[in-house]
């Protein structure tokens, strides 16, 4: 059900066509949009075969994404929702990044992962309410891009979800796109 912002789920699609037409096994989804993704995690909340973890503001806009949520029957611990207070920045995200959802992603090993990547986490977006820098941006691409390459041989893909001040949006989709340019293999 459309639930205001988004008419399809990008991020599912692309995850249902790698599962079935290219032989995908294991996938991960990271989403780092300010709201919390309710169509995706309720897409994928019953299977193991799709690791779900979002990062967004909480509470807020859909009201769904409680750190209690963590998935069912078969997908039973297969979703992860790190919600934050309204108001968290850089540090707040680096410590959620680092201490909670690169570990469980290098844990989960996929054979790709896929990146709900939505700007309105940034600090003067005129609906979100995070105070997220260009440069942490940067860091968050840099940091998947790593998982990806140490974990399932570089494969990630990048659907562009929120983001509402139209004047930074493409300096940030930039930044987060070095920052996975700048990732570096091991031993490279």
């Amino acid at each position: 059900m459309a639930m205001g912002f988004c008419y399809f789920n990008n991020v599912a699609v692309a995850a249902e066509y790698l599962m079935r037409w290219r032989g995908v096994e294991r996938l991960a989804v990271v989403d780092f949009d300010v709201h919390h993704g309710n169509g995706t995690q309720h897409l994928f909340e019953d299977r193991d075969q799709i690791l779900y973890v979002s990062t967004h503001q909480y509470p807020f806009y859909p009201g769904t994404g409680a750190a209690q949520e963590t998935g069912k029957d078969a997908g039973m611990g297969a979703t992860l929702n790190i919600p934050l207070p309204a108001g968290s920045g850089d540090e707040a995200y680096e410590e959620v990044f680092c201490k909670i959802l690169l570990p469980t992603v290098r844990q989960y090993a996929p054979q790709a992962v896929l990146i709900s990547a939505g700007f309105d986490a940034w600090r003067a977006d005129p609906i979100g309410g995070m105070r997220v820098s260009e440069e942490a941006f940067r860091n968050w691409g840099r940091w998947l891009g790593q998982i990806a390459d140490d974990v399932c041989e570089g494969r990630v893909l990048v659907t562009l979800e929120g983001g509402y001040d139209l004047e930074a949006l493409a300096d940030l989709v930039v930044a987060h796109s070095q920052g996975l340019a700048d990732a570096k293999p091991v031993g490279g």
